[in-house]
Formats: C-alpha cells, structure tokens, sequence
C-alpha cells in the first residue's frame, strides 16, 4: 500500500500532494535560519561588549528583533507561493505585495532602533569620558531622523500595493494647505522648537527665566510642541514653543560669573583691608572687574560698596560665598572698631501729657 492510498483512508489526501513536503522543506529551513542568525547575533554582542565603539552595540541591539521578523516573512512568503503555484487559491494573490511591504516594514524598524541606541549610547560614551553632552542636540537629530523614516517607509509600503506615490505628494500638497490653516497654532509651536533646537537657546537642564513672561525654573523636556519647565516650587510650567520667538529669554546657567554688588554703612577707613581680603579670596575672580571704594555720605554713615564677581555660577554655592564675603567684612569693620551704621528715625509723640520724644535705631 503505498502513501498516497493509506491518506486516502485515513482522510488526510493533503498530506499525499508533493507541495506539502515542498512547504515543510522551507519552514524547516526557515526556522533553521532563524536559529542561526540568534546565534551569530548573541556571538556578535558578545564580541562587541568588549570594544568600546557606541556604533557595534547599536547596530546588533537594533537588528536583535527585526532580524528574524523579516527572516520569518521570507520564508512564509516562499511556502505561501508554492502553495500558490499548486493550488492556485486567488488569497494568494496578494502575498508579493504583503512581502514586500513587511520587508519595508522591518527595515523601518530596524532603522528607527538603530538611531535610537545611536543616540543613546553616544550620550553615555561621553558621559563615561566626562565631556560637554549637549542632549538636546542629539535629542533633535534623533528625532527627525526618526521621522524620516516613518515618512519614506509609509511612502515606499504604499507604493508597494500600487498608489501612487507622486499623486500622494501632489494632494498632500494641496491639502497641505488646508491643514496648514486649520492647524496654525500646532505649526506655530512645531517651527518653535525647530528654532529651539537649531539655535539652541538652552538645553536640558538649564536655569531660565522671562522678564516678559511668569516663566523661571529648570528645563526638563524639549518637545516639538511645548517645553517643560519645572519651576523652583516644583510645579511644571507646560509653555508652546512659539511663545519662545517673541519672548526675550535669560539663561543663567550659562553665565560666566555671579555680581556681589553690595552699599554698606560705615564709619572707619576700611576700604582698602577690604579690597585686599577679596583680592585674596579663592572664590572671587580676580581677573573680572572688581571695585571697592567710599561711595556717599548717608544720613547716618559712610558708605561704600562692592562690586565683585564669583568663580562660581551655582545658585547654592554662590550664597555660600556672598555670606562668607559679608561676614568678613563684618569682621574688618569690628577689627578697625567701626560699627556698621544702620539708618535710626525719631517718633514724636504728642498727647494730653507733656510732649514725649523718642529716639530709636538698630545697630549690630
């Protein structure tokens, strides 16, 4: 008895038709593939770990996933087309086309995974070397990287199922239009953090602050629509990005220096013990302008005033030394046994008694 009748008796005729083995065959080899590329790719990690290169780690992490996605559809496509050619079933028709636009389709995903570690670990390759990362940067690359992509491998699927991708881009460009009007606002925001990225006003991480606006804190998320700024009471401050084009905006993380710029009353020639112990302090910079002269006659006092700059540019820090550089003037002006002058006023009481007068003032 051979196979083909011994099917027929157990019901199973399919299993006698010469392209199921035929099917088999390539599942098989399918599967055979897939296994060996999951091992080529974990000996190629392997070896990458070991090199210091961010390009390698990025490219075997990105094609961990779509590899064997686009190997499984090669070989699905290949046995759905020799159960075609055998049965010719019209569902088969459309499996070139479906190939071709899953092969596009892990491609684009391949591509979109690769940008992504590239950037990632381009950011930790400096940060481990120490240097400057300038994140937003990298952030905007990656991003319309990303987008471009997404836009060509839309383009390239469609053109696979036969559109037209000419006549797409020609009524995209008229309808372009429309939409441009209708959404002005998210357009508007879109060019703003375009500007944001490009001219790079500040980055993540960054202290900023409108005079035209109620906007100060730190920069914590550039987006193509809005930035998040947390403020220094931890509220999030959500501000479109258009509104960056026509606001002026200070960053003071970027300062070179922080000002001393204090008047202090005084009676006692100490300007120049004064003078000497900001030269001489390791958190002044000496090199920037630095003054310290009598200034005016007050009311109650002489004064004269500091005007100075820090090494430092860090908020905390810098308070820490404005501090220390008034305690020692304190300290300069008790040594010369001067007194810090304060402004005192006088209040004249007049009631149903004798006048009264009081004299008052606050000294240290």
């Amino acid at each position: 008895m051979d196979m083909k009748t011994l099917s027929e008796k157990l019901g199973l005729a399919f299993l006698a038709e010469p392209w199921i083995y035929q099917v088999l065959l390539v599942v098989l080899a399918t599967a055979l593939a897939n296994f060996a590329a999951h091992i080529l790719l974990r000996y190629a990690e392997k070896i990458s770990r070991q090199t210091t290169s961010p390009w390698d780690d990025a490219l075997i992490q990105a094609g961990k996933s779509p590899a064997p996605a686009a190997i499984w559809l090669i070989g699905i496509s290949f046995a759905a087309n020799i159960i075609h050619k055998d049965t010719g079933s019209f569902i088969f028709d459309y499996v070139p086309q479906f190939r071709n636009a899953g092969v596009v389709v892990c491609l684009a995903w391949f591509l979109i995974r690769l940008i992504r570690n590239i950037s990632r670990n381009i950011v930790e390759v400096q940060e481990k070397k120490g240097e400057e990362v300038d994140r937003t940067t990298i952030d905007a690359l990656s991003k319309l990287a990303r987008l471009a992509v997404i836009v060509t491998a839309i383009l390239a699927a469609m053109q696979t199922f036969g559109f037209s991708v000419s006549g797409i881009l020609a009524a995209g460009g008229i309808g372009g239009l429309a939409i441009g009007f209708a959404a002005k606002d998210l357009l508007a925001n879109f060019f703003g953090g375009l500007t944001i990225y490009l001219d790079r006003p500040f980055s993540v991480g960054d202290w900023i602050r409108s005079p035209d606006k109620e906007i100060e804190g730190t920069v914590e998320y550039i987006s193509w629509r809005h930035t998040r700024v947390r403020g220094f009471n931890k509220n999030p401050i959500y501000v479109p990005n258009a509104l960056f084009t026509n606001i002026v905006v200070e960053n003071p993380s970027r300062m070179t220096n922080r000002r001393i710029k204090e008047t202090i009353g005084m009676m006692g020639a100490i300007v120049a013990d004064v003078k000497d112990m900001l030269l001489n302090h390791e958190e002044i910079d000496a090199t920037q302008t630095l003054i310290v002269n009598f200034n005016t006659f007050g009311p109650s006092s002489l004064d004269f005033f500091i005007y100075t700059f820090t090494k430092t540019t860090k908020w905390i820090h810098y308070h820490e030394v404005k501090q220390d550089v008034l305690l020692k003037v304190a300290e300069i002006i008790d040594r010369h046994g001067a007194q810090i002058a304060f402004p005192t006023h006088t209040v004249h009481i007049e009631a149903d008694g004798p006048f009264v007068e009081v004299t008052g003032g606050a000294r240290t």
